[in-house]
């Protein structure tokens, strides 16, 4: 195709007019298709069902050092489960800490005692009266609402296919009042890149301006690959800073809610020596222990990372052919029209939509009249507000793929409208 700003006035109209009469034919279809959120779908949840059916004859009552998980004890979780997280984020176990099922309740909490108390006995956060968080964009909504929830104000850094502009990064945190960030590493929410060896370096090597900066490394998508012979990989950042000094700087936080039950699997926070501790003195105060019951049942499941990633095997087969429909239609549909451009992740939840500027929420106002509902857009910048209204973060994974093929070519569809909106008004 050639680029639509090349097209001639009478070229251009009957390229709408076809658009919006197919448009008009799904709409017609009265459908009901929610892309909105990276939801596991029932047939991936279904294959963790085994869980629930585990009796004390199959997995005991004890840890494997003996405690009776029943009872009070292990602050910092099953060491069994401490292990296998400390393969899945890289990390010792005993720098790892096995928590309850949300990972985000990890951040919240560990930004909350920043916040409080400060960081190694260093002035509260809430005591810096300008206090400001990196935000990548287009990023993760719910790290954003972290930040929003304690006041923060954002220094926006764009995000590269190798991880954020570095240089503009250096430049921000050059600010004392910059006091961390936020980031996926792996499958970043929403555009599905990795960050680069030299992103990680970067980032363990750059000098900041707080002493007290902390990046919370949210490895929410680190086994979760599309394709196992050809799965991106992620530099370890505890090993690379350790190199620089900077170990202290990097809060790494994970789950399973992706690879069991979204709603009732496991977390777990990996920091260095200084930062566990404070972590776990914390937590002396705040809770009495997470549920070992239901770490037992997991580390009866996974004993190693090999089992995760035969699991990550297993759903990617439902996952895999969701992607490559949206990817391919989107390819079909607006490849060479020059008003789209997207994502291609080799895993995650994710793809990353970038329309015409200032059409977004029109094409999502044309989606959702055709009965598809998509994340909000400006979800994927601070205070959800995307100052050029391009972004649009999609969600491949809970519809089927018959849904999702045609969702997609709503979606399609929707951004052909709209760049012919945009191209008229601008003329």
């Amino acid at each position: 195709m050639n680029a639509l700003r090349q097209y001639s006035a009478d070229a251009l109209a009957e390229f709408e007019r076809e658009a919006r009469q197919r448009y008009e034919e799904y709409r017609a279809m009265g459908l009901s298709l929610n892309m909105a959120r990276g939801k596991p779908a029932p047939e991936q949840l279904d294959m963790s069902d085994p869980l629930f059916d585990l009796t004390r004859a199959d997995c005991g009552v004890k840890a494997a050092d003996g405690t009776d998980c029943r009872n009070y004890g292990l602050l910092c979780g099953l060491d069994e489960m401490r292990s296998l997280f400390g393969e899945i984020m890289g990390a010792d176990r005993d720098n790892v800490i096995a928590c309850g099922c949300s990972s985000l309740n990890i951040m919240f909490d560990y930004i909350s005692q920043c916040c409080t108390h400060g960081v190694d006995g260093g002035e509260p956060w809430l005591f810096c009266k300008d206090r400001k968080m990196i935000a990548l964009v287009p990023g993760y909504d719910r790290h954003f609402k972290v930040a929003e929830h304690f006041g923060f104000d954002f220094v926006c850094v764009p995000m590269t296919k190798t991880g954020p502009d570095m240089d503009q990064l250096e430049e921000a945190v050059k600010d004392p009042s910059v006091k961390g960030m936020f980031c996926v590493p792996k499958y970043s929410n929403p555009d599905g890149c990795t960050f680069s060896e030299e992103t990680v370096r970067r980032l363990a090597s750059m000098k900041t301006a707080a002493a007290d900066f902390r990046v919370i490394w949210d490895l929410a998508y680190t086994v979760h690959d599309l394709y196992d012979d050809d799965r991106d990989e992620l530099a370890n950042v505890f090993e690379i800073a350790k190199r620089y000094g900077t170990e202290d700087r990097f809060i790494a936080v994970a789950s399973t809610s992706k690879i069991t039950f979204a709603g009732a699997g496991i977390s777990a926070v990996a920091a260095s020596d200084a930062n566990i501790a404070a972590i776990r003195k914390r937590m002396t105060t705040q809770i009495i222990g997470y549920d070992k019951i239901n770490q037992l049942k997991h580390a009866y499941f996974y004993k190693n990372l090999d089992d995760i990633r035969a699991q990550m095997r297993r759903h990617a087969v439902f996952l895999r052919p969701k992607f490559e429909t949206v990817l391919r239609t989107l390819d079909e549909e607006l490849s060479g029209l020059g008003v789209a451009e997207w994502s291609k992740p080799k895993g995650g939840y994710f793809i990353s939509l970038d329309v015409t500027t200032g059409s977004a929420k029109y094409v999502e106002e044309l989606c959702r009249d055709c009965g598809v509902t998509l994340t909000p857009v400006g979800a994927t910048w601070p205070r959800g507000k995307d100052p050029e209204d391009k972004n649009i973060r999609l969600a491949p994974s809970y519809p089927s793929v018959e849904e999702i093929g045609l969702a997609a070519k709503i979606i399609a569809v929707s951004v052909r409208l709209a760049a012919c909106r945009a191209l008229k008004e601008n003329a």
